[in-house]
Formats: structure tokens, C-alpha cells, sequence
């Protein structure tokens, strides 16, 4: 009887301890789980350009100097279609808009560097800023025409009539690329407007801006009243850019969607007179 008690209390020790060592063993798993999954989470969150923003409390607009998308106003505020739905937007996402002009030629860079958090400027849509940013849908219809004196512009009516001009053109725009596929030569400019000035104080014969641009900036009643514009070169699409995988870009879809429901986008438009041009959601 008593080796039996013996080897039922070692039996009972023996169980004990397994039991000891599988809850240990089972506590370090849920441990190990725990911190897989924050881990996972504090991953997520750092891959989030949203939170990246919020966090910081401002959503960095990279743009130019580009009116009726982007100007200053008499007291040096920024304003304009763009500028203002970009500030609409960092609300929605409980932030301050920040605007920063960029070197136009040098933005995806100042994006993936994050110089900036979004590209923004009536930015035309094409397979250079596909491949290197991600980009909403298409929010405006917009097209690069060519523009000379108003004196001159019987001359100018199509393509081959554009030989032996000299041009200026605001460089890595879509009217440069324009150009290059004309195998026209031009003056590369840092933004649109100093390609206009360049028509306007006689320094080139033509340049060549966006329609929306064209519609704001020349003719009758504008700040060159003597420039018109001619030959329209293509039709395009505007769009913003957000960092590749950006979940900002779902964001902006979604937030422009609504905006446009409630009638903010024309009734921002038409204050600026693009109306026209804007893509219907």
C-alpha cells in the first residue's frame, strides 16, 4: 500500500508539472500573439499616409503658380479651383492645407521624398505620373493649345503652320511633351505664366498652356488681352497624386464624390470659371 501511494503521489507530481509547463507554454504563446498582432498594427499605421498627415496635423499641397487652379490673391493667399478643394479636403481629413510650390519638373520626387503629400495643380494624367504616383480618378477635362499675339493667329491654325516659331513652354509639362513629339524646340520655362510673359513681351512667338489656363489668363477682359490661342494639341484629363500605395487616394475619391453630391465642386468651379471642364461623378 505504500509504494502504491509513492507512485500514485509521483504520478500526481509528474501531471502537475506538465500541466505547469503547458499553461506556461500557453501563456507565452498568447504573449508572443499579442505582440505579432501590435506589431502588425503599429506596421499598418506607419504604412498609412493618412495617419502620417493627421498625426501632423497639415496636408502639404505641391503645385505652381497656375491660375485658375492655383494663384495668390491680393493679400498672398493662395486660392483658385484646386487650392480651394485642397483645403476642403484637408478639412474633411481634420488637418490644415499647406502650400508648397514645387519645381514642376521635380514632382514626383518632392512626393516620394515627402517634400509633399500630394500633387495637386491641374496635373495632367499620364502614364510618367501613373507609373510613378497614385492617382485619383480623373476630376477635369482639360487639353494643351498653343497660343501667339491675336494679330498673328490667322498664320497659326494647324501643326504644320507651327514650324520656325520659337516656343516657350513650362518645363516637364504635358505641353513640353507636346512639343517633343512634334520635334519642336522651345525655351523651357519654370511655370506656365513666365511661358505667357515670354509670348507677351515679344521674347517667343508662341507657348503652349493648358486650355483651363488659356480660358483664365488671355483675351478680352484678362491679363493679356492681346494673346489668343490656336491649335488645341491634344485632349487630357487632370488628376492628383498621392505617394504610391497611399490609402489618401481612397480618401480623395470618396471625399470628391461627396463634394461634388452636395454641389461644393461646381459651385467651386463655376467661381472660377471651369465648370465646363469638370468630369461629372
Amino acid at each position: 500500500m505504500r509504494k502504491l501511494k509513492k507512485a500514485v503521489s509521483l504520478i500526481l507530481t509528474v501531471a502537475m508539472t506538465l500541466s505547469f509547463a503547458a499553461c506556461g507554454g500557453s501563456s507565452s504563446t498568447v504573449a508572443s500573439s499579442s505582440a505579432a498582432s501590435a506589431s502588425a498594427s503599429a506596421s499598418a499605421a506607419a504604412d498609412s499616409d493618412m495617419s502620417y498627415v493627421q498625426d501632423k496635423g497639415t496636408l502639404v499641397v505641391g503645385m505652381t503658380d497656375f491660375a485658375p487652379m492655383d494663384y495668390r490673391d491680393e493679400n498672398g493667399e493662395w486660392i483658385g479651383f484646386d487650392a480651394d478643394m485642397a483645403k476642403a479636403f484637408a478639412e474633411y481629413l481634420g488637418v490644415e492645407a499647406e502650400f508648397l510650390e514645387i519645381n514642376w519638373d521635380n514632382k514626383l520626387m518632392e512626393l516620394d521624398t515627402k517634400g509633399v503629400d500630394v500633387i495637386w495643380n491641374g496635373m495632367t494624367i499620364t502614364d510618367e505620373v501613373t507609373n510613378g504616383a497614385s492617382v485619383s480618378e480623373p476630376y477635369c477635362n482639360n487639353g494643351q493649345v498653343v497660343v501667339v499675339p491675336a494679330d498673328k493667329a490667322a498664320d497659326y491654325t494647324d501643326t504644320e503652320s507651327l514650324s520656325g516659331l520659337t516656343f516657350a513652354v513650362e518645363n516637364g509639362s504635358a505641353g513640353a511633351e507636346q512639343l517633343d513629339e512634334l520635334g519642336i524646340p522651345y525655351v523651357a520655362k519654370t511655370t506656365q505664366a513666365d511661358a505667357l510673359m515670354e509670348v507677351a513681351s515679344g521674347a517667343s512667338d508662341a507657348c503652349v498652356i493648358d486650355l483651363l489656363m488659356a480660358g483664365a489668363m488671355i483675351g478680352e477682359g484678362t491679363s493679356y488681352p492681346d494673346l489668343t490661342y490656336t491649335v488645341q494639341l491634344n485632349s487630357e484629363e487632370y488628376g492628383v497624386a498621392f505617394r504610391k500605395g497611399s490609402d489618401l487616394t481612397d480618401a480623395f475619391n470618396t471625399f470628391w464624390k461627396e463634394a461634388y453630391d452636395e454641389g461644393t465642386v461646381m459651385e467651386t468651379a463655376t467661381t472660377y470659371g471651369v465648370q465646363e471642364s469638370v468630369i461629372e461623378k
